[in-house]
Parts: C-alpha cells; structure tokens; sequence
C-alpha cells in the first residue's frame, strides 16, 4: 500500500518511532488485525491513530468525515458515564451538566457494538477501522467480550489506546502489535502547544504536564479556572493556624473535588521548583491519597496546611 504523498502523519509532532512502525506495515502491505497504541495521554496517540485510519481507508476525501468521526467504515469508541439508562461521553455529560461521582468507562454495550460493526463487510471501503480511547477503562467482562472480537476481526483493524501494556489484559495485549509513544521534548511541546493556539500557557503548568501537550493545555483550563486571590493564598506557606484554616475553607469552598487533586499535583511541582522541599511534597501526597479514599476534604486540607505551616 502506497503513502499519500502529503502523509496525515505529518500533523503528528514527534513520535518517530511510532510513526516508522506504522508507516513500515503500510508499505509492506502488512497490517495487524490489531494495534495497542501505549503511551501517556496528550503526546499525539489519538492523532497519530486518525492519521492511520485515515491512510487504511484510503479516501483523502475522507478527511472532514474522519475528523467529525462519522465516516460509515470508522467506530470512535470513547468511554461513557451511564445516566438514566443512556451512555454519555465526557463532552455530552459536561453538556448536561452530569454530575460525575465514579470514573467513565467502556461498558460492554459497546464492546458489543464493536463486534456487530467489524463482523459486517465495510461500506465504502476495502477495510473499517475501530478505534478504542482509553482502553485501560473497561470492565473485565467487558475486555473478555472484546478479545473474541480480537481473535476475528474479520474486515477490521482494531486500535487499543492506552497509558501502558500493563493496564489491560495481558490476553488483549498478546493479540495487538504494540505501538510505543514516547512523550515530547521542549522544543516539541512548544511545536504543539503553538499550532493549537496555546502560547500564554505558564511555564510551571507546562512543567507540570511533563511532556503531554494534551495534558499542558487541560492544565491550563484548570488553571485558569482557579480565583487568582486563592491561587496567590495556597502558593504561599501559612504563616500561623488562623491562615491555614481559612485557606482550608476556601479551597473545598471553591473547588470540586477532581479541582482539589489537580490543584494538589500543581502545588507539589511548584513549591517544589522554588524550595526544594520534600517535607511539603510528602504532606501533599497524604492529602491526595486522603480525598482520594472519600475522606472529607475540608479536614484533609486543614490538617495537611499546618503540618506544611508546622503547627502540626
């Protein structure tokens, strides 16, 4: 199979060696029934597997269909939050304003849907493409029912998104060609960073993303949706137990909850950066693991502050 000669690959910033592995089993003709694609969130995996569906369903006018993810021989399978017997995403919950207490995932509904998909023959062209995000997120059953998928795919190559090999089945593993994706340089996150229009991003939250530009720019969202007076009380170390327990109260006033953990990660790298205290990063990592297992919030920070205050 011929490359394009303006490949979509050349969107993807980084990710050589992906890319080369890629590239490779398209010219040779020779490509797996199934892929896992493994490496952190943000660093091009999603982009990177568009490309590559794009070029297997060979139709460059493709393109706006596979970008709005509606093109009749792709399945864009992302995991969903159930609400009154509806499957929802991520974007179609935050639309309906869902209120999230447990993690999303892929449910076997849709791993069912997937193996309705790629046992009929495809529309338009001579193969589909299945592309699974976040693949680490599915049930046992569910990845059950998915690997009888995997062992006759059929017309079908079937694409695995995860963080690492060691997230899935190891039975789903053994059935996929592995794909690593590393994560970028500075020069690289800048690249990205710039193309998506995300120049005024500070430097401690791109440090904080360590080499994920999809993570910098979620960051950032954070970020700015934090009261600049709160951010200025929490970068500050308490100064007696008054503060500390007003600035307690303000956090869990402020804040939900997945803000409170996000804002507990900024904290470790930014106090860290200016005093190098490991004192600090291991109250911090208590307080994280506390709201993690449901402890009230509002007790977790007061004591976490003044121990960091030393009042404790």
């Amino acid at each position: 199979m011929p490359l394009p000669i303006n490949s979509p690959f050349d969107a993807v910033v980084g990710q050589s060696q992906a890319i080369a592995l890629l590239k490779a089993a398209i010219q040779r003709d020779r490509i797996a029934p199934a892929y896992l694609f493994a490496g952190t969130s943000g660093v091009g995996r999603s982009k990177t597997a568009s490309a590559f569906a794009e070029i297997l369903l060979g139709d460059r006018k493709s393109t706006k269909r596979l970008s709005d993810r509606n093109h009749p021989d792709l399945l864009w399978v992302e995991p969903t939050y159930l609400d009154k017997g509806k499957m929802l995403t991520a974007k179609e919950a935050d639309a309906a304003g869902l209120k999230r207490r447990a993690l999303p995932q892929i449910r076997i509904e849709q791993v069912r849907e997937i193996s309705e998909f790629v046992s009929r023959s495809p529309l338009e062209c001579q193969r589909s493409v299945v592309i699974l995000e976040e693949a680490q997120s599915m049930a046992e059953s569910a990845a059950n029912s998915l690997l009888k998928t995997l062992e006759e795919p059929l017309y079908a190559t079937i694409i695995l998104i995860v963080p690492d090999a060691g997230s899935i089945l190891p039975t789903l593993v053994s059935r996929c060609q592995r794909i690593p994706f590393t994560r970028l340089n500075q020069a690289q996150m800048q690249e990205v960073l710039t193309r998506e229009g995300h120049t005024d991003i500070p430097p401690e939250v791109v440090a904080l993303a360590q080499g994920s530009a999809g993570q910098a720019i979620d960051s950032f969202e954070r970020f700015k949706s934090i009261p600049a007076e709160l951010l200025t009380s929490v970068r500050q170390i308490p100064q007696d137990a008054k503060s500390a327990m007003a600035i307690a109260k303000q956090i869990t006033k402020e804040l939900e909850v997945d803000l409170q953990l996000w804002l507990i990660d900024y904290l470790q790298n930014y106090f860290w950066e200016q005093q190098r205290s490991k004192s600090v990063l291991q109250h911090l990592d208590k307080a994280r693991e506390l709201i993690a297992r449901y402890v009230q919030p509002r007790l977790v920070w007061e004591v976490t502050l003044l121990q960091i205050a030393g009042k404790i």
